[in-house]
């Protein structure tokens, strides 16, 4: 048993390629792969107390509570267990974290790698079915295992290949930009997954080819990878999306071009209510402003503008619509979401967690839920990810700055 602290955690622990492709097939095969230990986090370190400090600054509205929930090594998207028992928790590096609260504190005691016989490529993207089943989107593979909450107490766990390594994407078209993948069971009982286009602006020689493979779009599949379609056209670089638990519309946060200047183009939050539907890029760059790239052409397709424009550049990432019962009545269907803050711009924005309101029209109202995680000096202290639902109904705030999750909870 190795045990790490946070900041150190991901560093040593890459296994060669052939290896990790005879392990997957050894998992495959119900086979020991001989991979002993499991990685462990840390929890009681220097690094929590500074955090704690951090959130006595964190600016909710009245009721709310913003606490240290646990360490977590580059901590991206995340994915709650159907009963509750683990938090699963992907990263751009090369680790899935499985999170457990043992004795039911609300506060996470053990912080390990999942699956460490395999080696992940940007395991971003983390999702379970309803019938507990977990998939794990990478850069260019897509990957089922079978009952994870119960069996990852085991370095070797059932690994089943649904996209096959390179099959995602052309190999070709594999980039180190854009490749955060976010992957969501609809309501369809299908798989939708993000795939981002790795330019700032898609070049014209480009568009066909990403037209045809889903780059710069959502996909999706049945759960077996059968049956691929391109669900969503004309996305720059989608990191979060979700489904309106009434509706069952598809609703997706975007990152818009850079380079345009402090304040264009907004970013942007999108609802999708048919298959097919083009969303603007590359002829536009963010809302209705237009790409310089693209200026002065036609558009050739029938564009769906986003139902909010955020702040240029706020980078609007991880969402998810509330269904809990902890918040008061006016959260219930909200979206809650995360923005990871500015590179592009003079003055740093975002870094917030923000919250949607939608009318009975689909029209949506979005303002600052928490916020303060830039300091007076315009320097980070944290940047949010993603959202998630706990079985209580608080939520949990990935930050990938800060190497932490964060617990929101209510109380009258």
């Amino acid at each position: 048993m190795k045990h790490l602290s946070c900041m150190g955690a991901v560093l040593g622990l890459i296994a060669t390629p052939a290896l990790s492709q005879s392990n997957l097939e050894k998992l495959g095969a119900f086979k020991v792969t001989g991979t002993k230990d499991h990685v462990f986090v840390e929890q009681n370190v220097p690094e929590a107390d500074s955090i704690r400090t951090v959130l006595d600054g964190i600016k909710l509205p009245e009721g709310f509570k913003i606490e240290l929930y646990a360490l977590v090594p580059d901590a991206r998207h995340m994915t709650m267990a159907p009963q509750g028992t683990v938090l699963f928790v992907g990263t751009k590096k090369s680790k899935v974290w499985a999170v457990m609260d043992r004795n039911r504190d609300r506060v996470a005691d053990e912080v390990k790698d999942f699956a460490p016989s395999l080696e992940f490529d940007v395991p971003n993207g983390v999702a379970f079915t309803k019938d507990g089943f977990l998939y794990i989107a990478e850069r260019n593979r897509v990957l089922m295992f079978p009952a994870a909450e119960f069996f990852h107490e085991s370095p070797d766990v059932v690994a089943v290949p649904v996209v096959p390594e390179g099959q995602l994407i052309p190999v070709e078209e594999e980039s180190y930009n854009h490749t955060a993948r976010v992957i969501k069971v609809g309501p369809d009982n299908k798989l939708y997954i993000s795939l981002g286009q790795p330019f700032n602006v898609v070049p014209e020689e480009k568009i066909e080819l990403y037209n045809e493979t889903g780059i710069g779009g959502i996909i999706r599949m049945d759960r077996d990878g059968s049956n691929r379609e391109v669900y969503t056209y004309g996305v720059r670089n989608s990191v979060g999306h979700d489904f309106h638990p009434a509706t069952g519309e598809l609703w997706w946060t975007d990152n818009q071009v850079d380079g345009m200047g402090d304040d264009i183009p907004p970013g942007e939050l999108n609802r999708q209510t048919d298959a097919g539907q083009h969303f603007g890029h590359p002829w536009f760059g963010g809302g209705t402003v237009r790409t310089n790239e693209y200026e002065g052409q036609e558009v050739p397709v029938e564009v769906v503008h986003p139902v909010v424009e955020t702040i240029a550049h706020a980078a609007d990432l991880g969402m998810t619509f509330y269904t809990g019962k902890m918040f008061p009545e006016k959260y219930k269907n909200a979206i809650f979401s995360a923005q990871h803050g500015s590179w592009n711009r003079t003055e740093p924005v975002g870094a917030r967690v923000m919250v949607t309101f939608i009318d009975d029209e689909g029209n949506a109202t979005m303002e600052p839920f928490a916020e303060g995680w830039i300091d007076e000096n315009g320097e980070y202290d944290g940047r949010p990810v993603d959202v998630a639902q706990m079985k209580d109904g608080s939520l949990l705030v990935s930050d990938d700055f800060a190497n932490a999750i964060y617990r929101i909870s209510y109380s009258e």
